[in-house]
């Protein structure tokens, strides 16, 4: 018992000098390194923006030029990219950024072809099992536009999914306008063969998702060239592939429960209403859904900051303080949310003319459903933030998990009877339990760390070592 007494003293001393040592360098920042980590800063929220910019743009001419029941099957097949985007995201992005800043620094360049091996092993998965989904969808169900939307997904992931390998090695080395650069070629790529392929009149969910695939081919090949001429030779020894991926499963796994989690109820009802309603009908949510994609894009834009800032927060006062960090992260969500949604709704005719060239005029209606269920959705950014900086994801995914579970009890039959509105108050179900039950799993977590941390003070100060035999485990 007194070993791990002294280990945690250690752990808290540690923590707590470099804590000391890390604002003491902001404090002696001087204005040429302000200016130096503004312009990187500046570069990171260009190369954000160009390519969210171009996607959502990609998104709203798609649902201008396309007839309803091709962009419904788009939509189908966007919510199935989506999710495998988040599963490369929770696997790969993220680990990377966690373990190519700290354990394989000093070998990037061997760390970067282990982690190249890892995604050639994760793309041969998506062919097949999606190229087997889009021939089962031709030949079964005689669907050559839903067969299309699949086999564009299969020939686009892969791509798009080494794109983001290679821009995001780029920020392993803190060189944002280089990945700015690649953004940029990106965009131009996607935007002008989207406009080549609409005048040539071959536009189709396929092609759209081709191009899209072509554009981040021909950007990721770009970037890799880069890296290879401008990383420096390791000074360490390469990890093994498998090493790697140990290393990234067991950092990844609960971030990723939680993303499928997620995804489930953002994405379920396209498939729902294809099949309750029609085609078009999934089309029609799809058109509803981007009005809230210019917010998420913000969030996660703002989440980049906050989460550090969290995590310091949290390591230097302790449990105590996530209760009125989550208040203040959620209060600066919510005002950019209020602003947002009150323009929307306010021109949300025009805006939905100018958009959509005066298609999906029908749901204009339920556009305040819409920023309902995204207002509540907003609301679980502060309380969420604060989990992840107490290195709790699976607190995380309890939370939406079980509302993920209370929301299709109650959304599958409402959509089965209103159809596109019981869809939008399914999702909307789905954000007000995340909401409630984030808060409840915040407060026991906030709870159970203060009753821990008693503990372990008392027992430093002479108590019975045996009360130390209940700290929770995670």
């Amino acid at each position: 018992m007194a070993e791990k007494s002294a280990v945690s003293e250690s752990v808290q001393k540690m923590a707590n000098n470099g804590a000391s040592e890390l604002f003491g360098v902001y404090r002696g920042l001087s204005p040429k390194r302000v200016f130096h980590w503004a312009q990187k800063g500046g570069f990171a929220i260009l190369d954000q923006g160009l390519i969210s910019g171009s996607n959502f743009l990609i998104s709203i001419l798609l649902a201008r030029w396309l007839v309803p029941e091709q962009y419904g099957a788009y939509a189908l097949a966007f919510g199935v990219f989506v999710l495998l985007s988040l599963v490369y995201q929770s696997l790969v992005l993220e680990p990377m950024a966690v373990f190519g800043g700290s354990t394989y620094h000093d070998c990037l360049r061997g760390y970067l072809r282990s982690l190249l091996w890892i995604h050639a092993t994760i793309s041969f998965s998506i062919v097949v099992v999606f190229g087997a989904s889009a021939l089962v969808a031709w030949k079964s169900y005689h669907s050559s536009v839903m067969a299309g939307a699949l086999a564009g997904v299969t020939v686009a992931s892969p791509c798009v999914l080494l794109f983001w390998l290679a821009r995001r090695t780029f920020y392993l080395q803190l060189s944002a306008s280089r990945a700015a650069l690649g953004a940029f070629v990106y965009s131009a790529l996607s935007m002008g063969g989207l406009f080549l392929v609409y005048r040539n009149h071959l536009l189709s969910p396929f092609s759209a998702f081709g191009l899209v695939g072509l554009a981040a081919l021909g950007t990721g090949s770009y970037n890799l060239l880069r890296l290879r001429a401008g990383l420096r030779p390791n000074t360490c020894a390469s990890p093994a592939v498998q090493e790697s991926w140990q290393k990234h499963w067991g950092y990844g796994r609960w971030a990723l429960a939680g993303c499928v989690a997620n995804w489930i109820p953002a994405y379920v009802y396209f498939p729902l209403l294809s099949s309750f309603v029609s085609m078009a009908a999934s089309g029609q949510l799809r058109a509803l859904m981007n009005f809230t994609l210019p917010l998420e894009q913000t969030k996660a834009a703002v989440s980049l900051l906050f989460l550090p800032y969290a995590a310091n927060i949290q390591a230097r006062k302790g449990p105590s303080s996530a209760r009125p960090l989550s208040t203040r992260m959620t209060l600066v969500a919510l005002g950019i949310g209020g602003a947002y949604w009150a323009v929307v709704l306010l021109f949300r005719q025009p805006i939905f003319h100018f958009l959509y060239s005066g298609k999906y005029s029908e749901v204009t209606q339920l556009l305040p459903a819409v920023a309902f269920g995204s207002m509540a959705w907003t609301m679980c950014f502060g309380p969420a933030m604060a989990l992840r900086a107490m290195q709790s994801p699976a607190s995380v995914f309890t939370a939406y998990s079980l509302a993920t579970c209370m929301s299709l009890v109650i959304g599958v039959p409402i959509t089965w009877k209103f159809g596109l509105a019981g869809a939008v108050w399914g999702v909307n179900l789905a954000d007000v339990f995340s909401w409630v039950i984030v808060l409840v799993v915040l407060r026991r977590k906030i709870t159970g760390q203060l009753d821990t941390s008693g503990r372990m003070t008392s027992w430093k100060g002479g108590s019975s070592p045996a009360m130390t035999t209940e700290l929770p485990i995670e």
